[in-house]
């Protein structure tokens, strides 16, 4: 045999050699990821498991009664014990239309209201809330019903917080003979409309009316 063929096949078998050794590898590097694939895999189950997918938890229901009437407390649970609370204090909001009854910093009970329409100052050109802003107290004038013949106007539950029968909670207005203006019922909540008073729901006015000691702070703000 020529030297030529003897080195060709010698070189074949040698080849073939080097494939079958070379074979579990080949296959070993098909099967496992390098080490490069494998870091970034543990990384990204890393990831997903320190971010597990979020679980859905229903909300809790708003307390408020939704749609507002006026004929009916605005919160659907009973009003606050004032016989357990410690620092009980009021705050009206006259542009978000509610009054809030707090026990320090906690949050006790919030009632739709209406404050006073806004009228430009002349003096400054400003608008102003025909409700005065500022710190006052609960005083001792309350009652059932009132009604003002100058304004036509009345009111149920009413109880004072400033010039003495002058400025009140109360109900939303009655006109003559004590029936409810329902035009004006129907602002309470939504939009500011009285002269200076603050309305409020029936029974809310009838709570607050009953309720509401002498010298409780109330902050009115705009």
């Amino acid at each position: 045999m020529k030297l030529v063929v003897k080195n060709r096949i010698y070189a074949g078998v040698c080849l073939f050699v080097a494939i079958i050794g070379m074979g579990p590898e080949l296959r070993n590097n098909r099967q496992k990821p390098s080490k490069a694939a494998r870091q970034t895999q543990v990384a990204s189950n890393s990831h997903r498991e320190s971010h597990p997918k979020h679980s859905h938890t229903t909300a809790q229901p708003s307390r408020m009664r939704v749609p507002i009437d006026w004929h009916k407390s605005s919160e659907t649970v009973p009003y606050p014990d004032l016989a357990t609370t410690k620092n009980f204090w009021v705050e009206v909001s006259l542009k978000k239309n509610r009054t809030y009854l707090y026990d320090g910093k906690k949050l006790l009970y919030t009632m739709y209201s209406t404050g006073g329409m806004y009228k430009k100052n002349p003096q400054t050109g400003k608008l102003e809330s025909m409700t005065p802003t500022g710190t006052y107290y609960a005083q001792a004038e309350r009652g059932d019903s009132f009604f003002n013949s100058s304004l036509n106007e009345g009111a149920n539950y009413y109880v004072s917080w400033l010039d003495h029968g002058t400025y009140l909670f109360h109900s939303v207005p009655t006109v003559a003979g004590g029936a409810y203006n329902v035009k004006e019922a129907d602002k309470l909540g939504k939009s500011t409309g009285s002269h200076g008073c603050i309305r409020l729901s029936i029974p809310d006015a009838q709570w607050m009316s009953t309720h509401l000691p002498v010298g409780t702070k109330i902050v009115i703000v705009n």
